[in-house]
């Protein structure tokens, strides 16, 4: 009797065993799918995003150069028209992150800066100019310089940043539905993201 009770205790040891050796191995391979996923969902984001906007700007540009203390005056000038296309663009694919597979968490650990290109198209019109005074390399530099300065000025109190923003915050709430729907986590700056207004705050 004493042995058939050793039997049986056996035989439902090794099943158990068995059963403990397959949960590790479904899980194991449960949490490698789930990992291939979310790094297929980030490749999937891997792009880039860009937001267009135009902006016009007039200018009057005046320059003047003096001679004989200042008696003789040769001025300058030109009405300038500005029409100018703007992109802010993010490059997703040089978003970096760590795969935790023990915890289930994805972190991110650099989003790349906006890039801002401008590309202005300068029109002169009414232009005045003396052969003691005329319009040179150095002036279309100054020129060319205060318009971009000028587009800056205007470009950060437009939306266009915030609609690029926004955009950018679209993508990666890409990778945060399909962590949430795994029971994963989404962390950056050292701060869970559980929705998409964490991630605009943390931006």
């Amino acid at each position: 009797m004493k042995k058939i009770i050793i039997g049986v205790a056996a035989v439902v040891l090794v099943v158990l065993l068995f059963r403990f050796c397959e949960f590790k191995k479904q899980d194991g391979s449960s949490l490698t799918s789930d990992t291939n996923l979310i790094q297929q969902q980030i490749v999937n984001v891997g792009k880039l995003v860009v937001t267009e906007g135009h902006f016009s700007e007039v200018l009057t540009y005046k320059d003047q150069q003096k001679y004989f203390l200042d008696v003789l005056t040769f001025e300058k000038k030109a009405l300038i028209v500005v029409n100018a296309d703007v992109t802010v663009a993010y490059d997703l694919r040089q978003v970096t992150y760590d795969i935790n597979e023990k915890d289930k968490t994805i972190t991110i650990t650099s989003i790349p800066k906006e890039e801002i290109k401008i590309s202005p198209d300068i029109k002169f019109y009414d232009v005045n100019q003396s052969k003691l005074n005329p319009f040179t390399g150095d002036d279309y530099n100054k020129i060319n310089t205060q318009v971009k300065e000028k587009l800056k000025l205007k470009i950060e109190k437009s939306t266009l940043k915030t609609n690029a923003k926004n955009r950018l915050v679209s993508e990666l709430s890409k990778i945060l539905i399909l962590t949430n729907s795994m029971g994963w986590k989404l962390e950056y700056n050292g701060t869970e993201v559980k929705t998409d207004s964490d991630l605009q705050l943390q931006l």
